[in-house]
């Protein structure tokens, strides 16, 4: 104890020696810390300020250029370029919402959000046609399997019809629905408006469930057929009522009903021309019509006493 006590009081007695020689030695050197870390804040403080107001800089010369930038016509390809900037995340949400439509929940506030896309409804309404047309096809060629007496030949001209049907609809039907809110818009004050491009994207998405009822009516039951389309007409017109009631309720009750009843015949049309068209019966000229037996004429059905008879 008495050897620790000694050797405290000369460490002791060295630091008091090594004070008195150079007595600003801790003081500088706490100060010169101080004085390291304070210039070190304020650097770093110059440089955020100094990079926060050139990134501040540079986007108001970006907000600038884009304004200065003009605007593609709507003729152009950059124009709906814009479009087709969507990713499959996005896409798939859309498919999703359009699938599982339920009340409250508008398809346009709640996936759409102020970007509606055109990839979506335009390979929708490519792969819907696509399959119409096989389907319609592969249809008869089961049924042949079934019968060989049923005589079949591909019938390429579905594809077209398919087409032209599906585009047609996805983009006249929302054309002639958008003119006429925009024209009762002018006639209520509190009335709201979709873009023409937005009720393109919700007619386009609402198709999206024929696809996989399509492939279903391969299965050769005629009551199951219908009840796949009848299950696929109520979600897809579903999405469309809960979409568009929104925006119709401030019109006129009478105008409303009528509106989105237009509009479930129109989708309702659809399914059904597809239905009677592309899985139509068998024509009469694709079935190969059996042996007829002849009629024999009355000289031959006559007995030979009876030919002798004649004769005299």
């Amino acid at each position: 104890m008495a050897a620790t006590d000694e050797l405290a009081f000369h460490e002791f007695e060295e630091a008091t020696n090594l004070l008195a020689e150079t007595p600003n030695a801790a003081t500088t050197s706490q100060s010169d810390a101080l004085t390291s870390r304070e210039h070190v804040a304020v650097v770093m403080e110059s440089g955020i300020g100094y990079r926060a107001e050139e990134m501040e800089e540079e986007g108001d010369r970006t907000s600038l250029l884009q304004e200065e930038k003009p605007q593609p016509r709507f003729w152009t390809f950059d124009y709906y370029q814009s479009f087709f900037d969507v990713d499959t995340s996005q896409v798939l949400d859309r498919i999703k919402g359009s699938l599982l439509p339920h009340p409250g929940h508008n398809f346009v506030w709640h996936h759409l959000r102020n970007r509606p896309d055109l990839y979506g409804p335009f390979w929708i309404c490519a792969t819907l046609a696509f399959v119409l047309a096989v389907t319609g096809n592969l249809t008869l060629v089961l049924a042949q399997r079934r019968d060989p007496s049923i005589h079949y030949s591909p019938q390429f001209h579905k594809v077209t019809v398919a087409g032209v049907t599906i585009y047609c609809y996805a983009w006249l039907v929302p054309l002639a629905l958008w003119g006429f809110l925009r024209w009762r818009q002018g006639t209520r004050e509190h009335m709201g408006l979709y873009t023409f491009l937005e009720t393109v994207c919700v007619y386009g998405y609402s198709l999206f469930v024929f696809i996989p009822t399509v492939v279903l009516w391969l299965i050769p039951v005629e009551w199951l057929q219908w009840l796949f389309g009848a299950l696929a007409l109520a979600l897809s017109s579903a999405g469309l009522v809960f979409t568009l009631w929104p925006v119709v309720r401030e019109d006129t009750r009478l105008v409303a009903i009528a509106l989105l009843s237009v509009v479930v015949l129109l989708h309702a049309l659809l399914a059904l021309g597809c239905k009677l068209y592309f899985f139509q019966p068998l024509p009469p000229e694709h079935v190969v019509p059996g042996p007829q037996a002849t009629p024999l004429s009355p000289s031959v059905m006559l007995p030979t006493s009876a030919r002798s008879m004649t004769t005299f």
